[in-house]
């Protein structure tokens, strides 16, 4: 196996189909070899996020759940998701790096029991803590992901976040410290994360004049986060030939159908979803009725959605029936029809989602 470029529920309300999604999937005779193109690399057009592993605090992360979560990482790669997105800030407290220490390990153990199943890509993201003040600081973190998952080489190197809104003398740092790594060969290609239209094109720029190719952005992107800024990215993005990777596909699980205006998750989330989800009944409505009409999860046309668009979605997952969900999205497009009707659904909702606090203009 070649990893990354080293070698390596239903609700009441918006009912789900009735027919079975959750069973062995069947997929098209082209959707285990479909990659896209980013950079250098061949990437799935959906890869798997891994906030969640770890993160006890939002997400209710338990060391009990690894065996699950290693068959999850298991049957993503069997079916063809060679993507994983993750970050040296993922996990809570003494857990922080859990994510990446868990993806390295699962690495190794499929190797072990599976042997090769093609090239693997390890997203990592770099948080710009404010100690992190140089570039060789910035490499020290990145040799330190290295080092938690075990591997040679990181695929996609990215800033987590810049701090252009409240550090901007450190924003040099970032970006130096982007250069380095790519220059010493710790990352196969570079990438940001949470930067906003004007900071992309900056960062670009300097990137490009240093020889580095930045080849990928990752923002919040779903059909509850596609206002000005996020469609500029997303412009901006197909006019350099960088590869937008959307996270939060499913706006934290409000675009599933699984919650209502009467049932809300526990925790942190259920704060903003009694913010946000009783504005949504014109977008839920609509995933609902595509959804059963295609014989699909409100969840799969979300995720569809974001495909269509020309975005690389990854969905976070913490249970086999998640991910086996999410596989569903793939294989098949929604219709022009289909994609008019729920932007323009998204539009008449009257909520949207609240923007990351980290991201630029």
């Amino acid at each position: 196996m070649v990893i990354s470029s080293c070698s390596l529920g239903p609700s009441n309300l918006y009912p789900l189909p009735s027919s079975s999604m959750f069973k062995p999937l069947k997929f098209p005779p082209f959707w285990p070899r479909q990659k896209v193109k980013m950079g250098p690399l061949s990437v799935s057009p959906m890869g798997f996020g891994t906030w969640a592993w770890g993160n006890q605090f939002l997400w209710g992360y338990q060391e009990s759940m690894d065996n699950e979560l290693q068959q999850i990482f298991n049957l993503a790669v069997e079916n063809g998701v060679n993507l994983f997105d993750t970050a040296d800030s993922y996990g809570t407290g003494r857990l922080n790096g859990q994510s990446e220490k868990l993806l390295g390990k699962f690495i190794r153990e499929f190797q072990e029991q599976k042997g090769g199943q093609g090239e693997l890509v390890i997203a990592t993201k770099f948080a710009a803590y404010p100690w992190r003040l140089t570039p060789g600081q910035f490499v020290d973190a990145c040799r330190a992901s290295l080092d938690r998952m075990q591997l040679e080489q990181i695929g996609i190197g990215q800033l987590h976040w810049s701090t252009a809104n409240y550090a901007p003398l450190q924003e040099r740092a970032l970006w130096d410290g982007l250069v380095a790594m790519y220059e010493k060969g710790l990352v196969r290609v570079v990438g940001v994360s949470n930067y906003g239209p004007k900071q992309l094109l900056k960062i670009h720029d300097y990137l490009k004049a240093r020889g580095v190719p930045l080849c990928s952005a990752q923002v919040q992107f779903s059909l509850l986060s596609m206002g000005r800024d996020q469609l500029e990215i997303k412009n901006i993005c197909d006019s350099l030939g960088i590869r937008l990777i959307a996270y939060s596909p499913l706006g934290l699980g409000m675009l599933t159908g699984k919650y209502s205006p009467s049932k809300f998750p526990t925790g942190p989330r259920g704060l903003l979803f009694r913010q946000i989800l009783p504005g949504l009944e014109p977008l839920l409505s609509s995933l609902s009725e595509i959804a059963n009409k295609r014989r699909k999860s409100m969840a799969q046309v979300a995720i569809n959605w974001c495909v269509c668009k020309g975005t690389i979605p990854i969905p976070g997952v913490k249970s086999i029936k998640q991910a086996q969900e999410n596989l569903g999205a793939l294989g098949w497009r929604l219709s022009s029809d289909e994609l008019l009707q729920l932007d323009f659904a998204a539009q008449e909702s009257p909520s949207k989602m609240i923007q990351n606090i980290f991201q630029t203009k």
